[in-house]
């Protein structure tokens, strides 16, 4: 999330969530935090999004409520990005405080003294927008997630021809993906992967499963006209994919041929051999398809011999080992899977390469370079890379979360930091549905926090020691009988499942919801429970 503000008018450029990451299990997602908006509600305008992926829209359902009490909110993006956020919106029951706009490329808005431009990048969605905020004092650009792709699978190429006459105009500030500044060259086309869906889902002689983000529409457009060409169907599973490939036919970003794409139920009685299936948890979430299906939990969808997974996606840094459970799981069950280390083409980067980066500086030409979205080292490479190609010293502005940078005159300086950092979302479960709790560092010391340290058997899941219970912030001499009657409540359940090798994920979400549903029945209370999976 970024914040632009000058005068009396503030817009936000994306509201984004983050995955927990191992130790952070428990943790449901990952959102800003907006004190800073907060304390200034009567100049906000709007939010502005670059694009529907997850770590760009994810936090809306949770930002919007804190907003209160400046009427109908603004949201501006492309008619796919609205799309998902309706469907997000709608299902926290918030669609009524907004007003979403669907904005075409090259398409203004003017909110009050800010005037937004939607300018097309390829990505790994269609209909991904950097965003140009003209003001009085000059025009920065927020490049979003971008690449140069020439041939992309969906959706036009980079609109180069904008950047460079926004270039010749003058750009105050480029506010740049940092990402892949690590790695040479150009990032290879979407192509590829098409090349690697094709192949697989032509050779697969069970049925075949294909796992990716559920906002990842190029890749459903892939397997869709894959499928077409050797005659076998497909369906879609997990919620959030059913509902984003249900916004995508509504809007006319996939059009299948009649007959391909077919509801789950009726996929599965056709013979393995026909079934191409698209779900969701390419990152090893434990609640989606796919954790469920390795862990043969799933209600519908079971395998075994002969039937492939393609995991059409790399582990976001932080759930390495989560994905890696996944893919054991997998391969238990008989299935050949296909991923990043056997087959190097089932996915690219939507993100820029070293080269591309460049070549973004090179068309805008900005007067000041400021590295965004990445991890430090990508923003000192990419530093490094700005001052080569001839941007001075100290036009080059390194940020960090909560940095303000502040232009004046023409020129820029990082003057301070805002209030900023981490909000955990706590979803409350089947104790108190559709409810969530958001919670900051302090939070976890009012409110109380529980970590629950349990060891499994590797080969049989069977319970070696725990669940041990350490608490934070809580008044030990009135909960102690809860929490012991929690932990053997939690100890029950662990010794009464049958055996069979353990799916860490499920154990940690299983070990939450028995803890806080039973906390919450004796004490009134909702701490923060972390449980911990180790496997020996």
């Amino acid at each position: 999330m970024m914040a632009v503000e000058y005068g009396d008018d503030l817009v936000l450029i994306d509201a984004g969530g983050k995955f927990p990451e191992e130790w952070e299990r428990g943790i449901d997602l990952i959102i800003p935090d907006i004190r800073y908006v907060k304390n200034r509600l009567s100049k906000l305008r709007g939010i502005a999004i670059t694009h529907g992926h997850e770590d760009h829209i994810g936090a809306l359902p949770y930002v919007i409520p804190q907003l209160e009490g400046i009427g109908k909110i603004p949201v501006y993006g492309s008619p796919l990005a609205m799309g998902f956020a309706e469907n997000k919106l709608r299902e926290a029951r918030l669609d009524e405080k907004v007003e979403l706009h669907p904005m075409e490329s090259r398409e203004r808005v003017r909110l009050g003294d800010l005037e937004l431009e939607f300018i097309n990048v390829t990505h790994t969605i269609p209909a991904s927008f950097a965003i140009a905020v003209h003001t009085p004092a000059g025009t920065i650009i927020n490049t979003g997630d971008f690449k140069f792709d020439p041939t992309p699978v969906m959706g036009e190429p980079t609109d180069e021809a904008r950047l460079r006459e926004l270039g010749d105009r003058g750009v105050l500030a480029l506010f740049s993906d940092t990402t892949r500044v690590e790695t040479p060259g150009h990032t290879p086309s979407e192509r590829v992967v098409m090349e690697t869906l094709d192949r697989v889902i032509r050779d697969a002689t069970g049925q075949t499963l294909i796992a990716t983000f559920a906002s990842n529409i190029s890749r459903v457009f892939m397997v869709l006209k894959a499928a077409e060409k050797y005659g076998k169907k497909v369906a879609v599973a997990g919620r959030s994919m059913e509902q984003n490939v249900r916004t995508a036919l509504q809007l006319g970003y996939l059009d299948p041929p009649e007959g391909v794409l077919l509801p789950l139920n009726d996929l599965l009685q056709l013979p393995p051999q026909q079934r191409v299936l698209v779900v969701t948890g390419s990152q090893g979430e434990a609640a989606a398809a796919l954790a469920r299906i390795a862990a043969d939990e799933h209600q519908k969808i079971q395998i075994g011999a002969g039937d492939v997974v393609l995991i059409s996606a790399t582990p976001v840094p932080g759930n390495e080992e989560t994905v890696s459970e996944t893919i054991d799981n997998l391969f238990r069950r008989g299935a050949n899977v296909v991923f990043s280390s056997t087959e190097g083409r089932v996915h690219v980067s939507g993100h820029a390469a070293r080269d591309e980066l460049q070549k973004m500086l090179e068309l805008v030409r900005p007067v000041h370079a400021v590295p965004i979205h990445g991890e430090y080292r990508h923003m000192a490479l990419y530093r490094n890379l700005a001052r080569s190609i001839g941007i001075p010293e100290d036009r080059i502005l390194m940020t960090e979360i909560g940095s303000i940078v502040d232009f004046e005159d023409g020129r820029g300086a990082v003057r301070g930091r805002a209030p900023s950092g981490s909000v955990f979302v706590d979803r409350l479960g089947d104790f108190e549905p559709g409810k969530v709790r958001l919670r900051t560092r302090d939070d976890l010391i009012s409110e109380g926090l529980v970590t629950i340290t349990i060891i499994v058997d590797a080969e049989d899941g069977k319970l070696i020691a725990g669940p041990e219970f350490v608490t934070k912030g809580l008044s030990m001499e009135a909960l102690a009988g809860p929490i012991r009657q929690a932990e053997q409540e939690l100890k029950r359940w662990l010794e009464r499942r049958p055996e069979g090798e353990p799916e860490v994920g499920y154990l940690v979400s299983q070990a939450k919801g028995i803890t806080a549903r039973s906390l919450f029945r004796k004490t009134k209370q909702r701490p923060m429970i972390l449980p911990m999976v180790m496997e020996l």
